[in-house]
């Protein structure tokens, strides 16, 4: 079985939120006749993030987008409409290893520049049948529940992608147990990448939106590393695409959107940081 310290260093490194910030928040709530809902939910985990009672304004929020995606020009719009910063992370196609560490490093220089918030977007097309291998194997949900259709797919198309899906599948049973040779074997650069900013950014005490399949599915992989880094994370959105509901179900994810956005572009994560806005302004 292969071995990698990085991931028992990050594993090692990874804290939970402040539970006495949490605790100053829940006390602060409003009257049940007052309350706000998912907003109050969202403020409470907001001020754990932060270790912060009220929780600070999101002033400096960042999107790493990993991967090259479709829609580039109506990404940067909503983006700048969200008042969100673009990274593009290249990432070396080399090994797992080499990804997960430009993962790594790109959460390393948005710390240390003063970001508070991170949003992930996993935008390569090609990551979508590893996605989706990697959520049926950590679910333990067989190809065709986990494949998608698209808004365009007819029956053979699907037929031919569960095809795929299996077979990767297949591939990667014998390593499931080994997260960096599943990253290797079933994942792509992309998603070895992506794992490895979520577990930096847990390690790092900073918060991540999640946006679609691919970033729920290397979420996953990244649970099985530290499963307390869930508690720094957030889900934007659900896609009507089986695999995502599937993913945060086994992460207990509660999506704060569900509009049908199948784009894997950042689109679902850069609204929901309307939401978490809101929720930072909440009044205590």
């Amino acid at each position: 079985m292969t071995t990698d310290p990085d991931l028992e260093a990050l594993a090692a490194a990874i804290a939970r939120p402040d539970e006495s910030a949490a605790a100053a928040a829940r006390e602060a709530r409003p009257a049940e006749a007052l309350s706000r809902g998912r907003l109050d939910d969202l403020a409470e985990w907001l001020a754990a993030v932060q270790g912060s009672v009220p929780a600070r304004p999101l002033e400096r929020v960042r999107m790493v987008v990993v991967g090259d995606g479709t829609d580039v020009a109506a990404r940067a719009r909503v983006a700048a409409a969200s008042d969100v910063e673009v990274r593009p992370l290249a990432v070396p196609d080399d090994d797992a290893a080499s990804a997960l560490r430009a993962g790594i490093a790109a959460v390393d220089a948005e710390v240390d520049s003063g970001t508070e918030l991170l949003v992930v977007a996993a935008a390569d097309p090609a990551a979508d049948v590893p996605a989706s291998a990697l959520v049926g194997l950590l679910t333990r949900t067989d190809a065709s529940s986990v494949t998608r259709r698209g808004a365009t797919i007819d029956d053979a198309g699907w037929m031919s992608r569960c095809a795929m899906v299996r077979d990767t599948m297949r591939r990667g049973r014998p390593v499931v147990g080994d997260r960096l040779a599943l990253l290797d074997g079933v994942g792509s650069p992309d998603l070895a990448a992506t794992t490895g900013v979520l577990l930096q950014a847990a390690a790092r005490r900073t918060p991540v939106v999640l946006d679609g399949v691919a970033t729920a599915a290397a979420a996953l992989v990244a649970q099985r590393v530290a499963f307390r880094a869930v508690d720094w994370w957030v889900a934007s959105h659900r896609s009507p695409e089986p695999a995502h509901a599937l993913a945060l179900d086994r992460l207990s994810l509660q999506p704060l959107l569900d509009l049908s956005i199948r784009a894997e572009d950042g689109t679902g994560a850069l609204l929901a940081v309307h939401v978490l806005r809101a929720a930072a302004a909440v009044p205590s």
